[in-house]
């Protein structure tokens, strides 16, 4: 039986193989292991601290690293623990909303007093503006993310306002490229490996000229880049757009 300290010789990447393949003693070691970050993760959302013992919210977030864990592949061009972060706070979010939205039956405290209870009207509206404060957060943390992984093309979000398609239907069009960019397992992997587009073979794919695939460089990696990751609110902007 391996050994916790054989397990830190190991890659994380090796250590999500292991635990993909079925080995539980990786699986459950990557789980204490990174107990810290999920509770991180989760405090973020929750923007108070997490106490792993006590806390719904962290078995929550425990539960989505663990299924982060098994549905990782490294094909999506980012790293594990960057998939990791966005599965669980997506997890926590979505149990915030749900308790939200599902009426307590009767209270834990039977000793209230009915007169310095809170305005149900009130409750309703803090519990709106929680949400969309909440919602907000989580598109300024895909923001976030969203600019880092521009980095890794040398390229900026100020450049991809500057360089967008002008036109709905170029913008359709370049959209439908990258579509068939992030289909085609082989150009997939060109583009991740090399974080440019493979030209050449691409303009054999589409209905597109080489010049305009050159001039719209920037903004199909940009959405190649919001089809890779596991970015909800950035594709919803791509829902029926260049299919």
């Amino acid at each position: 039986m391996m050994s916790s300290q054989s397990l830190k010789e190991k890659s994380l990447e090796e250590m999500i193989t292991s635990a993909q393949n079925g080995d539980e003693l990786t699986q459950n070691y990557l789980l204490k292991t990174y107990q810290p970050f999920i509770a991180k993760c989760v405090s973020e959302v929750c923007k108070r601290y997490i106490d792993p013992k006590k806390d719904d919210e962290f078995s929550i977030g425990l539960s989505a690293f663990n299924e982060a864990i098994l549905s990782y592949s490294s094909d999506r061009g980012s790293s594990f623990l960057s998939f990791a972060k966005l599965v669980v706070k997506r997890k926590v979010i979505d149990y915030i909303r749900y308790v939200q939205k599902t009426p307590i039956a009767a209270s834990l405290d039977e000793t209230y007093d009915e007169e310095q209870m809170e305005n149900p009207t009130e409750i309703v509206a803090v519990k709106e503006i929680y949400q969309r404060e909440q919602e907000a957060w989580y598109r300024r943390e895909e923001i976030a993310d969203f600019k880092e992984k521009l980095k890794g093309y040398k390229l900026t979000l100020a450049e991809l306002t500057e360089s967008s398609p002008k036109h709905r239907d170029a913008r359709d069009s370049a959209v439908h490229t990258a579509r068939i960019l992030f289909d085609d397992e082989n150009l997939r992997e060109f583009v991740h490996r090399k974080k440019k587009l493979p030209i050449k073979e691409l303009v054999k794919k589409v209905d597109v000229s080489k010049k305009t695939l050159e001039r719209n460089r920037k903004y199909i990696l940009a959405i190649f880049i919001v089809l890779s990751e596991d970015y909800v609110y950035l594709k919803d902007y791509l829902k029926g757009v260049g299919q």
